[in-house]
């Protein structure tokens, strides 16, 4: 059995074996690598200082490198935020925190065409459904679609999109997926499926803008952002970052839902982004064999929400038996049936988002 020290020699060779494209240098040599401890089970434990220049994908790089070394039972990571160590160097202006950066000045981004945000109050209301199948049927109707996963902790459109590799680089650059012709990008291409996502604030807000700025996007027609549910890190980097059309809210019919909601859309409205939009899913369900209309929740909450902020209500989207099994095997409902009670309501509200998008 290798000794501590001679596993923890050979995690450094590992290590300094992969090179940061940025400095040219291996991560080790870079300073990267910092306060590492492996102890006499084999788990191997480290910080990464990772910049907001450096490529996400050495978080990934790195803890390969150390999984396939023989004896390392398991390894955990903190990950750094580079920048904001440099931050803190610096003397804090009268009155700063010294531990937080200033946030960055949102920058128009052209190529992007009309940036959109997809949010909720509350997990599990289908945000990341609705916002893959808007993706899928703008695309259907001939244009440019981008769709970015903000969500950092629960990225789910790898899944729904059917789309399950790392992304190349090229030229610096994070080469974006496809699926079903929208182009994609997820912390779920780089990270590991079961590796959880324990990420704090600066760290989020650098893979919110590493994924708009250093990302070779094209030239698109609208880019889509799939947030996490709720009113935090990602929602107010995304708004620091870049400037947005609007933001279309997801809810279902339940008072508690929209209640939830109705501050997520407070939320943006404090920061500068108009709410273009409400979308109540999970609004009803259609008998496939009579094509009975059943309520299965109370009705009428996207609409009360809707009413309440002074925004349009763009539509309501029914349950359907399939919609879950379809997402799994990442066809979106309205490229797998597009005639179908939510396909046919998604097509719809896609549409009608871009009629309120091109008014604005």
């Amino acid at each position: 059995m290798a000794t501590r020290e001679t596993l923890q020699a050979q995690v450094e060779r590992a290590l300094g074996s992969l090179t940061n494209p940025r400095v040219a240098k291996d991560v080790v040599s870079a300073g990267m690598v910092k306060e590492l401890a492996v102890d006499d089970a084999g788990k191997v434990a480290f910080t990464f200082v990772l910049a907001r220049e450096d490529p996400a994908t050495l978080v990934r790089e790195v803890r390969k490198a150390v999984q396939a070394v023989a004896g390392v039972t398991g390894v955990s990571i903190k990950v750094h935020d580079g920048n904001a160590a440099k931050a803190g160097a610096a003397r804090p202006a009268p009155g700063a925190r010294p531990d937080v950066p200033p946030p960055p000045t949102p920058i128009e981004q052209p190529n992007l065409g009309k940036v959109l945000a997809i949010s909720s109050g509350k997990g599990g209301v289908g945000k990341s459904t609705v916002s893959a199948n808007l993706a899928a049927a703008l695309v259907k109707s001939g244009l440019r679609v981008g769709l970015m996963d903000g969500d950092i902790y629960g990225p789910n459109i790898p899944r729904m999109m059917g789309v399950d590799h790392k992304p190349e680089i090229r030229d610096g650059k994070i080469q974006p997926l496809e699926g079903h012709g929208v182009k994609l990008m997820s912390l779920g291409f780089i990270v590991e499926r079961d590796a959880p996502a324990i990420w704090r604030g600066p760290i989020i807000m650098k893979i919110i803008q590493q994924f708009l700025r250093d990302v070779e996007w094209g030239e698109l027609d609208y880019f889509i952002v799939d947030l996490p549910p709720g009113t935090g890190d990602a929602q107010l980097s995304l708004a620091q970052s870049i400037h947005m059309r609007g933001a279309l809210i997801v809810t279902t019919p339940q008072e508690m839902a929209v209640g939830d909601s109705l501050r997520g859309a407070k939320m943006f409205e404090r920061v500068g982004v108009p709410v273009i939009g409400i979308v109540e899913n999970m609004s009803y369900f259609v008998c496939p064999h009579c094509g009975e209309r059943t309520e299965v929740f109370l009705s009428g909450g996207g609409q009360r929400l809707a009413t309440e902020l002074g925004v349009p209500f763009l539509g309501r989207v029914p349950l359907q038996a399939n919609m879950t099994s379809l997402a799994d095997s990442g066809r979106p409902i309205v490229v797998a049936e597009p005639s179908s009670p939510a396909g046919l309501a998604l097509q719809e509200i896609a549409a009608e988002l871009s009629q309120q998008l091109a008014a604005r």
